[in-house]
């Protein structure tokens, strides 16, 4: 396991990330930074952030190995979310505000997780396996739980009356926060207690490769590794919201590329773990990695985004555009003929691949 073979490297960069992370906090809050520290500090701040992330991933996914299926994937998912609210929220909050990051970052993910990903599992284990199957109540618990959240929270907003524009009212928004929290809450019970068999991988081997648990010193260590890299995250993503702002308006890159940034910022260390379980034929577990990711992104980000929102009165805009909608219900019909036969192949990877290039191509030529 990873751990066994770097532990030093796994065990220094979450202390590292939270050292760093006070330390470029208190030289802004002084003002004592040189102008090369200043210029090289995006990088710096990139660069951590990025080890951080992955660390964090890492010691959850010590976790999951000793959990089992499907509460290691849980454990994974959750952890990313943390990340993700900590990096919207950040950025929402920074400078002049951005209404609609949430909308974008949770866009982004659904776009990246349920085509780019899913894509690539399918083909990378279709190439291999040419055939690759799943369970098909775990795939459709995905879907009837995941429409109906992304319609509610991306949808629905546009078309309601009762606020202008692409926003709920605060009375909308704390029913739809409310009802999302219990869907996501019911789809857990589900998962991990009431039809838990549903969600495990064909093999039957809930605990990943033979020998790879960890021993209860590591899991305990992984425990608190893990809420030390999720503190260091939170902390540099306040500063590395103003760098993903300039870089983006640097470049001359719509606004909307934020959201698709902090997507693929926070969702690449699943989408190798995702990419690793479909090469040894676990697709599965890649479907619980990826469609998991989906589901804890609505059901808890956009309650806690919400939430803070009307708290400091800022303005929460969740409604999509019309030719993002095309996408959504595109994407969401291809799903539920790629997830209805139990089996698939590398064909509905390719067509999945195609609607995120689609989703990409359209961010910047809209």
């Amino acid at each position: 396991m990873a751990a066994a073979r770097k532990p030093l490297a796994w065990r220094l960069v979450p202390a590292l990330g939270l050292l760093i992370a006070l330390a470029i906090s208190l030289a802004i809050g002084r003002g004592s930074l040189s102008p090369t520290l200043a210029t090289l500090l995006p990088v710096i701040e990139l660069a951590v952030l990025m080890a951080t992330v992955f660390s964090s991933v890492h010691h959850a996914d010590v976790i999951a190995h000793r959990l089992g299926e499907p509460y290691g994937t849980l454990v994974l998912t959750v952890a990313v979310t943390v990340i993700e609210v900590a990096l919207i929220l950040s950025i929402m909050l920074a400078g002049d505000g951005n209404a609609g990051l949430a909308r974008e970052t949770v866009f982004s993910v659904i776009m990246v997780v349920c085509n780019g990903m899913v894509g690539l599992c399918l083909i990378v284990g279709g190439l291999r396996y040419g055939e690759q199957g799943f369970r098909l109540p775990g795939a459709n618990a995905y879907l009837v739980v995941l429409m109906p959240l992304a319609t509610l929270t991306l949808i629905l907003p546009t078309y309601t009356t009762s606020a202008p524009g692409p926003f709920y009212s605060p009375t909308q928004l704390v029913f739809v926060s409310f009802v999302t929290l219990i869907l996501y809450g019911v789809f857990l019970y589900v998962q991990t207690i009431r039809h838990r068999d549903y969600f495990l991988s064909d093999s039957g081997d809930s605990h990943g490769e033979a020998g790879s648990d960890p021993t209860p010193a590591e899991f305990w260590e992984s425990v608190g590794q893990l809420l030390v890299s999720l503190v260091a995250v939170v902390l540099l993503a306040k500063g590395f919201s103003g760098s993903v702002e300039k870089v983006v308006t640097a470049v001359g890159a719509p606004r909307d590329a934020v959201g698709l940034l902090v997507a693929l910022l926070v969702l690449l260390p699943e989408t190798l773990a995702a990419l690793r379980a479909a090469r040894r034929d676990e697709l599965q577990k890649s479907l619980n990695l990826a469609l998991g990711s989906s589901l804890a992104t609505i059901g808890l980000t956009i309650p806690a985004v919400s939430l803070l929102a009307m708290v400091l009165n800022q303005p929460l805009a969740l409604g999509i555009d019309t030719h993002d909608i095309v996408l959504l219900v595109l994407t969401f019909g291809v799903s539920l003929v790629t997830f209805g036969g139990g089996r698939t192949n590398i064909l509905p990877g390719f067509v999945h691949l195609v609607l995120f290039a689609t989703f990409v191509f359209l961010i910047f030529v809209p």
